[in-house]
């Protein structure tokens, strides 16, 4: 496995704050992706008491060679009890805004909607004030699954690209990138109020013009918020890092994103998508729909 350089060094965190979330997701039996996927900043986001929710998990129906989360257990019966606990997670936490994805569920009909929606609404009922953004999967193009989900009124939709077309095959096997441009088109379309979202990783063998073509093809469907952070292989039956990008390259990046009309540009190494997602409350606030 390559060293990593310098600039992906991560700090070990106080773990007095990150023991206060843990013991809160545990009393309440929730999965996190920040431990599920091995997020290099868990310490930094626990410490400051966020996390980002992973439902209906942990068990995945894809088998994405970058990802860490586990597709090799039989995913489960959704939990009714799931979202309650999550609101009540939230509350606890005293989020000001946050973060649901989930693993893909491809083995229900609507790819999990239903649970989508019920997370947000038990969210709005718990701490009416928290701004929600959902980092949704696919949904294998069921476009009134998307619907749905948007009809709960999320402030934030995320799905994230991943990576350039030409690397889909190897990436995300199991993915489109047609289809999930075709997501962000829809969600711009049927709710014009929404802020669109999606990420890029880097380091996996795009080149510069490559990532350029998918802010325009992201521009193209009126996406407002670009994520763009280094992939980092989580072990030897992952897919290899290809490239350690320099923090140069990522700065210059986000300045290109941000000529070419993104309203958010999050551009660094240790970015994920979720990344000081908080942040959205100003961008919201700026431009407000």
């Amino acid at each position: 496995m390559a060293v990593k350089p310098e600039w992906l060094r991560v700090k070990a965190p106080q773990w007095e704050r990150v023991g206060e979330v843990k013991a809160i997701l545990q009393d309440l039996g929730l999965n996190t992706v920040c431990e599920e996927a091995s997020c290099p900043n868990i310490g930094e986001c626990f410490k400051a008491g966020t996390a980002t929710f992973l439902i209906m998990g942990p068990a995945c129906t894809r088998a994405c060679p970058y990802c860490d989360i586990d597709f090799e257990k039989k995913p489960q019966a959704l939990d009714p009890t799931e979202p309650l606990r999550l609101a009540e997670s939230v509350r606890r936490m005293k989020l000001n805004h946050v973060v649901i994805t989930s693993v893909n569920r491809d083995d229900l009909a609507d790819g999990g909607a239903s649970q989508f929606v019920a997370c947000i609404e038990a969210i709005k009922q718990t701490t009416p004030d928290t701004t929600i953004e959902v980092l949704i999967p696919d949904l294998c193009g069921n476009w009134q699954a998307l619907e749905t989900i948007l009809a709960s009124r999320p402030h934030v939709l995320n799905h994230n690209t991943e990576t350039v077309p030409r690397l889909y095959r190897r990436v995300r096997p199991q993915g489109d990138y047609g289809r999930s441009l075709e997501l962000l088109r829809r969600s711009r379309e049927l709710a014009p109020w929404v802020y669109t979202k999606s990420g890029l990783m880097a380091g996996l063998g795009e080149t510069d013009a490559e990532v350029q073509q998918v802010m325009d093809d992201l521009r193209a469907v009126d996406c407002d918020i670009l994520t763009l952070g280094q992939y980092l292989s989580p072990g030897p039956k992952h897919l290899p890092v290809a490239e350690f990008v320099t923090p140069a390259q990522f700065d210059a990046w986000r300045q290109v994103g941000e000529t070419k009309g993104f309203l958010q540009v999050v551009s660094s190494p240790l970015t994920r998508s979720s990344y000081h997602a908080e942040d959205v409350q100003r961008l919201m606030a700026q431009n407000p729909r």
